[in-house]
């Protein structure tokens, strides 16, 4: 499905200056979890990333109905596209895809190719979309080349899962407590061993971008 055109914002909402992202890789994939705060976390990541960042995917814990509406939001203010991801669509780079509020969203691989596959499976951790189905579903088919992503929330959703990334050989943050709203999940992924590094969401977009140049440097060695 071809994505929704950007739309400028509006000329009292100045988009800021997007960070360079040198030696980007269109292997490389974002993945990101957060329930409660997790819609502003989410926004203070993307927006300051450049058009050819690599894809990412979302699940943000939110009811039905309000995902698409928050996907429209996002890819107003971003540089890169921001949509609902579509059951079968193929991963872009310069796109950001967000779990529907009725379905768990997993990335499977097509091929040469990733895509966006939707289940409307039973609630994982009592919720679909469920962060760690997402991230499971990463460290399998994308093992390396992931970057996993934990952000406030309360509970425990994802924390397994950014261990799973991290053990398949992804490299893996989790927001700080001072910067969360709710530090629940990503204080269960420290615990277990799932987080490489702990950052403040004003600093997550800029070491996501570091940590992608510096892998795409290691694989070209």
């Amino acid at each position: 499905a071809r994505s929704r055109p950007r739309q400028s914002p509006p000329a009292s909402a100045p988009r800021p200056p997007a960070l360079k992202a040198p030696l980007i890789s269109s292997e490389k994939l974002v993945i990101i979890g957060a329930s409660t705060g997790g819609t502003e976390a989410i926004r203070a990541v993307l927006e300051p990333l450049p058009a050819n960042s690599p894809a990412i995917l979302i699940a943000q814990h939110m009811p039905g109905g309000f995902t698409k509406s928050f996907a429209e939001r996002l890819n107003r203010l971003c540089n890169i596209a921001v949509k609902e991801a579509e059951d079968g669509e193929r991963i872009l780079p310069g796109h950001a895809y967000i779990a529907p509020g009725t379905a768990h969203l997993k990335l499977v691989r097509s091929g040469a190719n990733y895509v966006a596959r939707l289940d409307d499976g039973l609630p994982v951790n009592r919720h679909r979309p469920s962060v760690d189905v997402l991230f499971r579903s990463a460290a399998e088919s994308a093992g390396r080349n992931a970057i996993g992503v934990l952000l406030t929330g309360m509970g425990r959703d994802g924390a397994r899962g950014l261990l799973e990334m991290r053990q398949a050989g992804a490299f893996t943050f989790a927001q700080d407590e001072a910067s969360c709203v709710v530090f629940g999940m990503p204080r269960e992924g420290i615990a277990l061993g799932g987080a490489c590094e702990v950052v403040a969401l004003d600093q997550m977009a800029e070491r996501i971008l570091k940590q992608v140049a510096a892998s795409g440097r290691a694989q070209r060695v």
